[in-house]
Order: structure tokens, then C-alpha cells, then sequence
């Protein structure tokens, strides 16, 4: 089990945002690269970035501020926000960025998805953001018609590394992981699910710690590191005894 800590950028800054909305946007940091450090000295080991303005935009937006997160960090970085060709993964990778992820193209294109983690295995996680059982794409403004497990059913056996999946009504929220429908698609799928959103306390640490959360590879905190609800070496210290018990 991974704890990645987040760091979510607009207008290049590093934010928080209440169920996806632009407009719910809380400003933690002015400075990403001097988050990202702290997450590093804290102890923490994968880094999960995403750019907010590129994920409307369906382009990179923030790369200064990402680049600039790359050189500040030796530790493994996972990028989303507007990854919508291959150019572009193959751009992020290029430029050190260990796994990208992909959102709305996942939808749209799933072909797109299967040829990137095709030709990079192991470097392609797609994320997955559901309202109300529903995936929802272009920065959440739009919600689909297929569910999580559909899509995720599509990439098994293509390789790709991982399925995050977020939990809209709850993320920015701190009302605690739903871990009833993460295990639950991890149940009926082979690729590793990451757990995103709301988790709010140690709590959510200790839950994804329990035998019926041992599916799960892990689990994404935002707002709770910010504001000081989880304490990062409490949360970090219970998984690593829990890994030396496994």
C-alpha cells in the first residue's frame, strides 16, 4: 500500500479543489516545488501531481510548474491533467515522469489508452472519476454514460498499470474514502486500483490496512496533508509496520 500525497495545480499554484470545481479552489501553496519537497522530507515515497487548467483544457498547462517539481524531487512522480495523445505521454516521460495518467481519453479513446501502455508498460495508469457510478471527463465538467467498471473491463490485459479511482461527491470534502465501491471494482478486475478521494484522517489509513482492503494499492491524500488532519509520519509509520507484518 502507496499513501501518495497530492499536489494539484492551477494557475500554478498548488490547490485544493471541493468536488472538482474550479470555482471551490483553495490556494495551499505558492510555490509547488517547495510542496514537493516537504512531501519528500516527510517521507513520503511517489508523488501524485495533476494539472487542473490542463485537464479542461486538454493540453498541458502547468508543465513549468511540473518541470520545475521534477527537478526538486528524486522520488517517482505519477502526472494527469490533459494527456490526450501520445506525444504527449511520450513528453512527460521524456522529461522524468515515472507514470502518466489518463482521464478523459480513457473515454474517448480508449485505443489511444491501449497503444500508450502498449508501447510504455507499466508507465499508463488511467484515472477514473465516477459521480454517482458514473465516469465524468474533461475536468469533471462532463459526466458519460458508462460506469467505472466498464471502462476498466476494457484495459484489462493491456497493460497498464494501475486504475485510480475517485470518488467525485466525496474528494476535497474530507468526508473518508468510499471503499465499498474501490474494492468493489478492484474485485472484478485484475489491474491495481488506487484509492482518491475525501480521505480525511488516519482512519482511512487504518481501513485501507484491513484484509478486505488488501486488494488495493493504494490511496491518494490531499486536503487532509494540507490542513493537517493526517499526520503524514502517524499515517506513514502504520503502513510501514504493516508491511513489515505482511
Amino acid at each position: 500500500m502507496i499513501l501518495f500525497p497530492a499536489i494539484d495545480l492551477k494557475n500554478g499554484q498548488c490547490v485544493r479543489l471541493e468536488q472538482g470545481d474550479m470555482a471551490r479552489a483553495t490556494v495551499f501553496n505558492l510555490d509547488p516545488s517547495a510542496q514537493a519537497r516537504s512531501f519528500a522530507a516527510q517521507g513520503f515515497e511517489y508523488l501524485h501531481i495533476v494539472d487542473l487548467d490542463g485537464a479542461f483544457a486538454g493540453k498541458p498547462v502547468n508543465a513549468l510548474a511540473v518541470e520545475a517539481m521534477l527537478k526538486a524531487v528524486t522520488m517517482p512522480v505519477q502526472l494527469g491533467g490533459g494527456i490526450r495523445d501520445l506525444r504527449t505521454v511520450e513528453g512527460w516521460l521524456e522529461k522524468g515522469v515515472a507514470r502518466v495518467i489518463i482521464g478523459t481519453a480513457a473515454v474517448r479513446d480508449p485505443d489511444f489508452v491501449k497503444a500508450a501502455a502498449k508501447k510504455f508498460p507499466g508507465r499508463v495508469a488511467v484515472g477514473l472519476d465516477a459521480r454517482d457510478g458514473k465516469v465524468a471527463v474533461e475536468g469533471w465538467a462532463e459526466t458519460s454514460q458508462v460506469t467505472a467498471l466498464e471502462i476498466a473491463q476494457r484495459f484489462e490485459d493491456a497493460g497498464v498499470a494501475a486504475i485510480i479511482f475517485t470518488d467525485i461527491a466525496r474528494d476535497g470534502l474530507l468526508k473518508g474514502l468510499n471503499l465499498d465501491a474501490t474494492i468493489a471494482l478492484a474485485d472484478r478486475i485484475s489491474i491495481p486500483v488506487i484509492a482518491s478521494g475525501g480521505l480525511a484522517s488516519i482512519e482511512d489509513v487504518k481501513a485501507m490496512l484491513t484484509p478486505r482492503a488488501r486488494k488495493l494499492a493504494g490511496a491518494i491524500a490531499g486536503r487532509a496533508l494540507y490542513d493537517g488532519r493526517l499526520d503524514p509520519a502517524a499515517a506513514l509509520a502504520l503502513i510501514k509496520s504493516a508491511r513489515a507484518a505482511a
